[in-house]
């Protein structure tokens, strides 16, 4: 059913906000130039790796040994724009066409920061979403091991209605900006102990 809901609804918002889409094609290769979008591999359902691909947010920069420069020097104000509303991310619903992601899910990690604690396999029992537990509960202001057992968690406490819950506080975040929910971190922390001690 969960697979079905997301072809409808991805299908009705590539309709929808192809206008959008559009618009911010044109701005990213009038300002960034080409290629429009970032690809890069990420890890999915069963650790299958796939491709995923965002507008670019960030300009090619290079300090003198020919290494990039960091993120914060790289990023431009439309890539700031882009992020904070997570625009740079409408191109992932053909991921979720495809079948690669879903609406909700943990985020996909890039293959090489696909390690850590074991409770990190939790999160490849699902599809990676387009957002997630993690993006409602803080968000940038998780740590790692914060993050990865906020996503463990959703994975463990499977509600119909959860998903629906973790859209309508996506949109109220983006609205109202990143906060931590405390009590769900450290119940999910909790939890990632338990899993790592094989309980």
């Amino acid at each position: 059913m969960k697979r079905l809901v997301d072809i409808l609804l991805a299908s009705l918002a590539l309709i929808l906000l192809a206008p959008v889409i559009a618009t911010v094609w044109v701005l990213v290769a009038g300002q960034l130039g080409r290629p429009v979008l970032f690809r890069q591999k990420r890890v999915g359902l069963d650790g299958r790796v796939f491709e995923i691909a965002k507008f670019r947010s960030m300009r090619e920069a290079y300090d003198a040994k020919g290494e990039p420069l960091p993120d914060a020097e790289r990023m431009t104000p439309l890539g700031e724009t882009l992020r904070r509303y997570r625009l740079d991310e409408l191109p992932e619903l053909w991921a979720i066409l495809l079948g690669d992601m879903s609406f909700v899910g943990p985020r996909p990690l890039a293959v090489k920061d696909n390690v850590g604690p074991a409770y990190m396999v939790e999160r490849q029992r699902v599809r990676p979403g387009l957002t997630g537990l993690a993006q409602v509960s803080g968000n940038t202001l998780l740590s790692n091991a914060e993050k990865f057992a906020v996503d463990a968690w959703y994975v463990h406490d499977p509600r119909p209605t959860k998903d629906v819950e973790i859209l309508v506080q996506t949109a109220l975040t983006i609205v109202k900006g990143e906060k931590r929910d405390e009590p769900l971190i450290e119940k999910a922390m909790c939890y990632a102990e338990r899993l790592d001690r094989g309980g």
